[in-house]
């Protein structure tokens, strides 16, 4: 006989949150190319550094599917979590045995703004409701390298983040007609130069 899930012991808590999914492309050509545990070498350091990573900007991961892995953040924090995904492009470029091993890493990545409920379930941390599959729809749309984010997120004031407008997109169960943006991190001010005068 089956057995189920004990249901959670704490009700869950409706927060407004922002979701970030990044995703490996071409992970399945990996697993032609590589040894088994070559490929399951590069794999658990890919999904290492994005957690780590992650968490360092403020972030709880909510789970890893193999070449995925979702984070969340409290809404106030979507500089963070946008920073977060923009930044996991490079680090994953930069992943040392992946270059070891003559492999270059790319990503694809969303983000999404919005009520969810999150709780725990089966001892993990869960988040659900519509931000979570928009992130995942968003990634699915994004070009190799690129972090699309829902319109929600370009309305907020984000001082690390800038905003490029992007061709409406036709998402699976949110319609033909979905606005996105394209991110990018803000350029860092160049220094004020201050000359001594004797």
């Amino acid at each position: 006989m089956t057995k189920l899930l004990p249901l959670p012991s704490t009700a869950a808590d409706t927060r407004t949150a922002c979701l970030v999914l990044v995703d490996l492309v071409g992970s399945t050509t990996l697993a032609h190319i590589l040894t088994l545990p070559a490929y399951m070498a590069v794999m658990t350091e890919f999904v290492q550094l994005m957690i780590l990573s992650f968490e360092a900007r403020g972030g709880h991961v909510l789970q890893h599917q193999g070449d995925a892995v979702l984070a969340y953040w409290e809404a106030e924090d979507t500089d963070s979590a946008c920073c977060a995904a923009l930044e996991a492009h490079d680090r994953a470029a930069r992943l040392s045995l992946a270059g070891m091993l003559g492999i270059n890493l790319r990503l694809r990545a969303g983000v999404a703004v919005g009520e969810v409920l999150t709780g725990h379930v089966g001892g993990q941390r869960s988040a659900y409701g519509l931000p979570v599959n928009y992130a995942r729809r968003l990634c699915d749309a994004a070009a190799v390298g690129e972090t699309l984010a829902c319109r929600r997120v370009a309305e907020m004031v984000l001082p690390s983040v800038l905003h490029d407008s992007h061709a409406p997109l036709a998402l699976r169960g949110f319609g033909p007609v979905c606005d996105a943006v394209s991110l990018r991190l803000r350029p860092a001010p160049s220094p004020i130069l201050r000359m001594k005068v004797d």
